[in-house]
């Protein structure tokens, strides 16, 4: 059991007595002079908060709890403003008869007003006041607000009677919950009392139904501007969901309605077990723990724990790198796992108030409360262990799940047949009643229940969901509870792992129900004939979870004979699951990394899938994979690709032993289909420029672009008449990019010549598609963002005029466009990204294909472009992505005089230059706040 510091008591971190003592001297010995007697007072009292605030940082930095530091911190606070009182009012303006008029105290409101003080928060004082302001207290109040802020302190504060405190809280809630948590600090105590009795007497009684309604809407408004999501990999611990706000909603509601001043009060009203208070106390503990050191690493009241902070919090919290799990992704985990349980917390409070809402305005509780004025529980005649209570699902006995575990299971089950929500109290109980869930895993009843839901035909995504919020699914399933809260550590994904995951059930049920047909038409046409439905749900519901065991897709397939023997599946339906978890990834990986326009590519696809059947599964499974990354992952262009391999393919299997034959049908066909939709938005008398370059362009370039871009690739081939075009530059607002179209007589190095000017405009190459024409003219399609992440020169034309010229002049062998060097930022990443390179002779039909992935920068693809020249490799084809801070391309080489490279030295030669190349620039070690901090501080520096 480890040993809990504690933490150093407040009279050895700020001596209060010894603190006056000094101020009182500094005032006698300079009488006569303000200035210095306030210079004098002013150094006293910034060092001591100074000293304290320092003892704070190093009692945690050496093991010490957030909470508790946060304590030490108001403590230390209250010790300087009550020393700075009475300084102000015994030697400054001292008032020897004070008047009823003269009565003012100073309290803590707010977060300090909790004893709760964050090291870069505000301070937030309430000056208070028995009647109008006077000349001595207005006059004490400026002195000690100026003295706070020469301390560098940031001062919320304001000055108020009690009567103007009381009006101002029935008018507005915030100003309600600040003088809830209020605490004396100095001055007048009696007139503090008064205030909180009139407080609790004429302010709360009547208004409790109100309260709570302002301040679920006030979280809800909250939660949507974080995120609405509580498992963001770059969550707000503060305000995000189950952060440290939402575990203060719960204490303000709590005090406010039930009257709780302390944790023995929740356990006595029957709100929280012990045990839930000891959760309670843990992620309270945990967060602020976390809020310090961030607020002490940025210097700055940061509450987003960014990519840039995880690995220093990780360090700092003692999360150690494992055999194959970093350290950063074992806290993020904790995390996660925390406002999960701050989650878990918020429902069993809004079961209580449920339970007890008659006591207080029925009417104002509508907001989370929607239980019908007569007939509030209804019995359910198939199912007489639950109830309708106010239309949501929940236990007509809170004692059923311990008597009988299988329940909890069929609970989500009959909510999703009757299409209704659970009712809080029904969460709650399943909550409580995990530690019985191992012993119903292999009961049919619950296995039969938990396969109804995953294949449900109406929201299986949203039973899972609550599910996975109560923590049940994760018990029921261990293999998905392994990703339960995971996070992976990159750029890319927006979501943890089992967040993305339900998501991507969700997108499944959508395609099922051709909901945002739009988005994927193919994918919604061919579901009807899906007949492994079950197979598919259940694939996505654990494709992920091979994550963190090694080689994800085959311990993923391990993962899932593991739960369908379980189960209790047919073999046939555990191997077809086991399948597409294996290969979930190779649909996106073909469709985007490799020459679709080959039919050797489209035949060893359709060898590796097999079966129609299995075509369709992986479409679905794929598109919902894409989508539920994040925002903006899924585009009109991925849409494309997709469609293509499954049409392709479906030809294939049609073709039979004549497969690349029928390829080769389809895809002349798919590129007839295109130029005849180019030609038809042209009229007959286009010029002959045009149409000789429709003939001129391979299938390839077909397959590459959508309607719209073919489209407006014709309207500049025809504007410019068959001359070359040194830059067309249109702005995407779909795919946050700017397309930028080069055609030009094709020569070696032009695609290096052309990648540098982009690299050397600050242009970041995202994706980038290139073709030569039987003509022998290159056409080059890049997609540039800057380095923000935003579409290249969207609102600034000047900055795409310069790139076209650039490009212009680069394109003609300009030896000064040229030579400009490109010396990427070593800027700091928290990303450790190994370079991977690989030379695949058997992919391609007549050229090798290149896999080469590694850390994203300015001039990468310049420099891997100047890699292949430099070793004599023509580049047919390029296939750029970037996937966060990491760049994944795919280069199609043959020899100058055609071929693939053979030769095994000349291929060791090629990669060892293109991993040179990769890690050219490479940070040494990623770079963190606090190694930035220390790196700016003198070597002689002391703590």
């Amino acid at each position: 059991m480890a040993i809990r510091l504690k933490p150093p008591r407040i009279e050895h971190v700020v001596d209060g007595e010894r603190l006056r003592a000094q101020l009182t001297a500094a005032a006698l010995d300079n009488i006569g002079d303000e200035a210095g007697t306030r210079r004098r007072a002013l150094q006293l009292l910034s060092g001591a908060l100074f000293r304290g605030r320092m003892i704070a940082q190093e009692w945690l930095e050496d093991g010490g709890h957030g909470m508790e530091t946060a304590r030490l911190l108001s403590a230390v606070q209250d010790e300087v403003i009550a020393a700075l009182w009475d300084f102000t009012t015994i030697h400054v303006f001292r008032s020897r008869n004070p008047t009823k008029g003269e009565r003012l105290c100073v309290v803590a409101v707010g977060g300090y007003g909790r004893g709760e003080l964050a090291p870069s928060s505000d301070i937030d004082l309430l000056f208070l006041r028995a009647y109008k302001q006077t000349a001595w207290a207005e006059s004490v109040i400026e002195y000690m607000l100026y003295m706070l802020w020469d301390m560098g302190l940031k001062v919320g504060h304001s000055s108020r009677t009690i009567e103007e405190c009381l009006k101002l809280a029935r008018e507005d809630h915030t100003i309600a919950t600040a003088i809830l948590d209020a605490r004396f600090l100095s001055g007048d105590e009696k007139l503090f009392g008064e205030l909180m009795q009139r407080y609790r007497g004429d302010l709360i009684p009547g208004q409790e139904a109100v309260y709570v309604s302002a301040k679920l809407k006030e979280r809800d408004d909250r939660h949507l501007r974080s995120g609405e999501s509580r498992y963001l990999v770059e969550p707000n611990l503060k305000d995000g969901k189950g952060g440290l706000r939402d575990l203060h909603t719960i204490g303000w509601i709590a005090k406010f309605v039930y009257g709780v001043m302390d944790e023995d009060d929740f356990v006595r009203l029957d709100i929280f077990t012990r045990d839930e208070i000891i959760v309670m106390r843990r992620s309270a503990d945990f967060l602020w723990t976390v809020r310090c050191h961030i607020h002490y690493l940025t210097g700055r009241a940061e509450e987003r724990i960014a990519f840039d902070l995880q690995p220093e919090m990780a360090q700092r919290l003692g999360y150690r790198d494992g055999t194959a799990n970093p350290g950063v992704e074992r806290f993020m985990k904790r995390y996660f796992e925390i406002v999960r349980d701050v989650g878990r917390l918020t429902r069993i409070f809004a079961a209580k108030l449920e339970l007890d809402g008659e006591k207080f305005a029925p009417r104002g509780l509508g907001r989370f409360r929607a239980k019908p004025a007569v007939d509030q529980r209804k019995s359910l005649s198939s199912a007489p262990e639950f109830v309708l209570d106010g239309g949501r699902l929940s236990v007509a006995d809170p004692n059923a799940f311990k008597r009988q575990p299988v329940l909890m299971m069929r609970l989500f089950e009959i909510a999703d047949n009757l299409d209704k929500d659970v009712h809080p109290a029904a969460l709650a109980a399943v909550t409580r009643n995990l530690n019985s869930v191992a012993g119903i895993r292999r009961d049919p009843d619950a296995i039969e229940s938990f396969l109804n839901v995953i294949s449900s035909r109406h929201h299986p995504a949203a039973a899972l969901q609550l599910m996975n919020e109560t923590g049940l699914l994760g018990k029921f399933l261990p293999e998905f509870g392994h990703v339960v809260a995971r996070t992976q550590f990159n750029m890319y994904h927006h979501f943890t792992v089992d967040e993305h995951t339900l998501r991507a059930v969700e997108y499944i049920s959508e395609i099922e129900h051709g909901r945002r047909e739009a988005d994927h038409p193919l994918a919604t046409q061919i579901f009807p004939q899906i007949a492994h439905r079950r197979a598919l749900y259940l694939a996505m519901l654990l494709h992920d979870t091979g994550k963190g065991k090694g080689d994800q897709q085959i311990e993923g397939e391990v993962q899932v004979r593991s739960a369908g023997a379980r189960l209790g599946l047919e073999r046939e339906e555990i191997d077809l699951t086991a399948w597409l978890v294996r290969h979930h990834l190779l649909m996106s990986d073909t469709a985007q990394k490799r020459d679709l326009s080959d039919p050797r590519t489209i035949t060893d696809f359709a060898d590796l899938v097999q079966t129609p059947e299995k075509l369709r599964l992986l479409l679905v499974l794929t598109i919902a994979d894409i989508k539920a990354v994040g925002e903006g992952v899924w585009n009109s262009w991925k849409a494309q690709l997709l469609r293509d391999l499954f049409r392709l393919t479906e030809a294939a299997f049609r073709g039979g032993r004549a497969a690349e034959s029928a390829v080769q049908s389809r895809l002349a066909e798919r590129a007839k289909e295109s130029r005849a939709a180019v030609e038809a938005g042209f009229p007959p008398a286009s010029s002959g420029a045009l149409q000789s370059w429709l003939q001129a362009l391979e299938d390839a370039y077909w397959l590459g672009f959508d309607i719209n871009a073919h489209l407006w690739h014709a309207k500049e081939l025809h504007a410019h008449e068959g001359q070359p075009i040194f830059g067309v530059a249109k702005p995407d607002p779909r795919r946050g990019v700017t397309d930028v179209l080069v055609k030009a007589p094709d020569r070696a190095g032009l695609f290096v010549a052309i990648t540098g000017a982009l690299a050397a405009e600050g242009a970041s190459v995202v994706d980038a598609r290139i073709y030569t024409s039987k003509a022998g003219e290159a056409f080059d399609v890049f997609s540039l963002q800057d380095w923000s992440g935003q579409a290249f020169g969207a609102d600034e034309s000047h900055r795409l005029e310069r790139l076209i010229r650039s490009i212009e002049l680069a394109a003609a062998g300009d030896e000064q466009t040229l030579a400009r060097e490109i010396i990427p930022p070593k800027k700091p990443s928290a990303f450790s990204i190994e370079p991977v390179v690989v030379a695949d002779n058997m992919a391609a039909t007549d050229c090798t294909v290149l896999e080469v992935s590694g850390r994203d920068r300015a001039g990468l693809l310049r420099d891997l472009a100047r890699v292949l020249v430099q070793n004599d490799c023509t580049l047919k084809s390029a296939h750029v992505e970037s996937v966060g801070e990491r760049a994944v391309d795919a280069f199609y080489v043959h020899r100058p005089a055609g071929g693939k490279i053979e030769d095994p030295v000349q291929l060791e030669k090629l990669k060892a230059a293109l991993r040179e190349a990769l890690l050219a620039y490479e940070p040494a070690a990623p770079m963190t706040p606090a190694r930035r901090l220390m790196a700016r501080a003198p070597a002689s520096a002391g703590r």
